[in-house]
């Protein structure tokens, strides 16, 4: 391998970084191995005072220095010392062994004086001799009577520090040229070859050459690995787009993308700030394992809306739900997102877990869910869930105001039926704004929305918009209904408008969507990957010949034990399937707070059973009920292993699971069994519309399902497919965008 320019200025900091801290590591080990010679010496200075001094105190005492003399030169020839002497306690010099240099015994006197009484060791050289000196006072009857100082050579210590020093600096150069070779091959194996195969796998991507999809090394890169992955799905989409662009070109087509929706808001919004309000937020920030995480709710919503936010550097204002969501906004309940490249504002609003019990749960999905759904469950209305509502729509108001303070002719994007009253507050306080809001569930008949205590004052909230949104037609037409019959105001049938209070309100149908993602094209290569029905069926512990799919919330609406009771029936009728047809239902809880919802999920599961245990065997179910929260990969992974999907709703605004099921299926096959109550109904012909109330029609669709025709079948999925391309996510905010923007403000 070549080396680089930079190798060469590596090894030399590298071998200078290792002899650094290798030579101060040697030169701690030769002072401690010098002291521990040291310390030798002075315990054999001890040891030779301490059977000196009972002989030398009493002579001291009585002045007898020949016979000191004697007792220290005696001493010293038994210990091999150098010398030995003996100070009075005036520090002056009384006797001392012979051979000793004066400038020796003169700097003895020093020692001694200096130690004052104390133990003291001290060193001293003069040409040959290196000695060590070790005092000592000598007492008799708790009397000092004088300082012995023993003289200890000490050139073996001396030789030694030249000798430790030579091992620790060959030991040294050792170490450095280990280290670095073992360095530069760790690097060579675990960096340099990495790094290599990481630029020629970019190389191949930036050119467009097959290659694997993942980054080469993403453990050892993994805080790279996230850009370099972000950058490279850019890349991808950015070409799937250009590549999609083209054909549809080409083809003379007119195709909706994320991209065509940023240029279609940047010119039909021009300078003017868009803000968006829904209960639920685009990013959910959660607190798991000491750690913040940031959650991305699968919503189609998301998908629709965060292009317009992104090229308008808008504002989405929504209930900070997560239980971090506190940690991450500022002083002002703001934050940018999304975090790898913020483009918009996320502003959340606090509520009580009252006002959310009240509002949401209560007056939102207690009282106008099931009042708008047509599904025979009584809805409920409290006048504390009332109060609930009208304070979180106030308190809703306030965040929005304050979001519009200091922009002009402001356009405000309304959500759902959670803010009914929003659109009436917003416009009151500022009649510049162009507000819309969007109704995703159904509009019931006038009578049927009557029932509602407060029909007029929700009725009078949503006419303060300037443009209301349904999914269909049919529901623009009950909402108008409704209005002409309980409010005074003049309807234009003609317009499909109404003028209330000198405010005139349009009322349009807008029917959402999902994104249609092509083979090699939009979507991510994973997705693209085929998935074997026998291989799903094994992991759910089945072998069947057939596989159904139900994907829902549970929820009264959905039909969803109606569908079980029409697999009863077709397994009934067509005894040959038993055991060769599976039906898998993905049913998310939803709402587990509330006692239908409660109810309704024991009732599911129950039904499941009881037709399992008619007609399952040990290695076979009917019924195949999954009750937890899904990921769309999960997903996706049923809708291309199915040979068919039931959407039985009882009443729904439109029912994206219909479409979400036909987006996935870019091989052309599958079978959609589709509800004539759900708005999907209006658009895709080509499923084998059914009444979810009759069960006989439902087993008859089933078996009409697995017995149609291939070409049938690829026909019909095939004009689906192309219905819902045509009219995907994108082109539902572009048009809601656009109808938006052709409203005037109020003067």
């Amino acid at each position: 391998m070549t080396i680089s320019p930079l190798t060469p200025r590596l090894v030399a900091a590298l071998a200078l970084g290792v002899a650094v801290v290798s030579f101060v590591t040697a030169r701690r080990d030769v002072s401690m191995r010098l002291d521990e010679l040291r310390r030798v010496e002075i315990d054999r200075a001890n040891q030779q005072a301490s059977q000196l001094e009972p002989d030398l105190a009493p002579l001291i005492d009585d002045g007898e220095v020949p016979a000191q003399r004697t007792r220290l030169e005696r001493s010293v020839s038994q210990h091999g010392a150098v010398g030995a002497m003996v100070f009075d306690v005036k520090d002056n010099r009384v006797v001392s062994t012979p051979g000793l240099p004066q400038p020796l015994i003169d700097h003895a006197a020093k020692v001694v004086q200096s130690a004052q009484g104390h133990p003291k060791t001290d060193t001293w050289r003069d040409g040959p001799l290196d000695v060590l000196l070790s005092t000592r006072t000598i007492s008799q009857a708790g009397a000092p009577l004088g300082t012995l100082v023993i003289v200890r050579d000490a050139n073996a210590i001396t030789s030694a520090r030249w000798a430790f020093w030579e091992d620790a600096l060959i030991g040294t150069v050792v170490q450095v040229l280990a280290i670095v070779v073992l360095t530069i091959a760790l690097v060579r194996w675990s960096l340099t070859a990495p790094v290599a195969r990481t630029a020629r796998w970019m190389r191949d991507l930036r050119l467009g050459a097959p290659t694997q999809k993942m980054m080469p090394g993403a453990d050892l890169f993994k805080p790279l690995t996230q850009e370099v992955v972000r950058l490279v799905s850019s890349l991808e989409v950015a070409r799937a787009s250009a590549r999609e662009e083209a054909r549809l070109r080409d083809a003379h087509e007119s195709h909706w993308t994320a991209e065509r929706l940023r240029v279609h808001a940047r010119s039909k919004l021009g300078r003017r700030p868009l803000f968006v309000i829904s209960n639920r937020e685009p990013y959910i920030h959660m607190r798991k394992n000491g750690s913040v995480e940031t959650l991305v709710p699968a919503s189609g919503l998301v998908t629709a809306i965060e292009p317009i936010l992104r090229a308008c550097d808008g504002t989405w204002i929504a209930h900070g739900s997560g239980n971090a969501d506190r940690e991450v906004v500022d002083q002002h309940d703001r934050l940018r997102v999304p975090q790898d490249q913020p483009e918009y504002t996320l502003r959340r609003v606090w509520l009580t877990p009252e006002e959310e019990e009240g509002y949401y749960y209560g007056f939102s999905n207690e009282g106008l869910w099931p009042l708008c759904h047509i599904a025979h469950t009584r809805p409920v209305f409290r006048a504390a869930d009332w109060a609930s509502y009208q304070g979180a729509n106030q308190k809703f108001a306030q965040a929005v105001l304050q979001e519009l303070e200091g922009t002009e002719s402001p356009i405000v994007l309304v959500q759902d039926y959670h803010f009914a009253l929003l659109p009436r507050l917003i416009k009151d306080a500022r009649p510049d704004a162009q507000v819309a809001v969007f109704w995703h569930i159904p509009w019931p008949n006038s009578e049927a929305f009557g029932i509602c205590p407060w029909q007029t004052d929700l009725l009078d909230g949503l006419l303060g918009a300037d443009l209301v949104g349904f999914h269909t037609q049919a529901h623009c037409n009950n909402f108008l209904e409704t209005v002409d019959r309980a409010l005074e105001s003049k309807v234009d049938w003609e317009q499909f408008t109404v003028r209330r209070r000198g405010h005139v309100t349009c009322v349009q149908p807008f029917p959402i969507s999902v994104d249609v993602r092509e083979p090699g094209g939009l979507a991510p290569p994973e997705a693209a990957q085929p998935f074997r029905r026998t291989e799903l069926l094994g992991s759910l512990g089945v072998t069947a010949a057939y596989l159904g799919v139900g994907v829902d919330r549970i929820d009264y609406t959905k039909g969803i034990v109606e569908r079980f009771h029409g697999i009863e029936r077709f397994l009934e009728r067509w005894p040959e399937y038993v055991g060769h047809f599976s039906f898998a239902q993905i049913a998310a809880p939803s709402r587990s707070r509330i006692q239908r919802y409660r109810d309704l999920e024991t009732e599911v599961a129950s039904e499941a059973d009881r037709i399992n245990e008619r007609f399952g065997t040990a290695s076979w179910r009917p019924i195949i009920l999954s009750r937890r929260h899904h990921g769309h990969e999960e997903i996706s992974r049923y809708y291309r292993a199915a040979d068919l999907c039931m959407v039985t709703s009882l009443h729904d605004g439109m029912n994206l699971v219909a479409k979400e099921f036909v987006a996935a299926r870019d091989d052309g096959d599958g079978v959609l069994i589709l509800s004539r109550f759900a708005g999907a109904s209006g658009e895709l012909r080509d499923a084998l519309i059914v009444n979810p109330y009759d069960t006989d029609e439902l087993a008859s669709a089933l078996h009409r399902a697995l017995t149609m025709p291939d070409t049938e079948r690829e026909a019909r999925m095939g004009r689906m497919r192309r219905t819902v391309r045509e009219n995907n996510i994108y082109k539902w905010a572009g048009m809601l965008t656009a109808a938006l923007a052709s409203i005037g403000p109020e003067p």
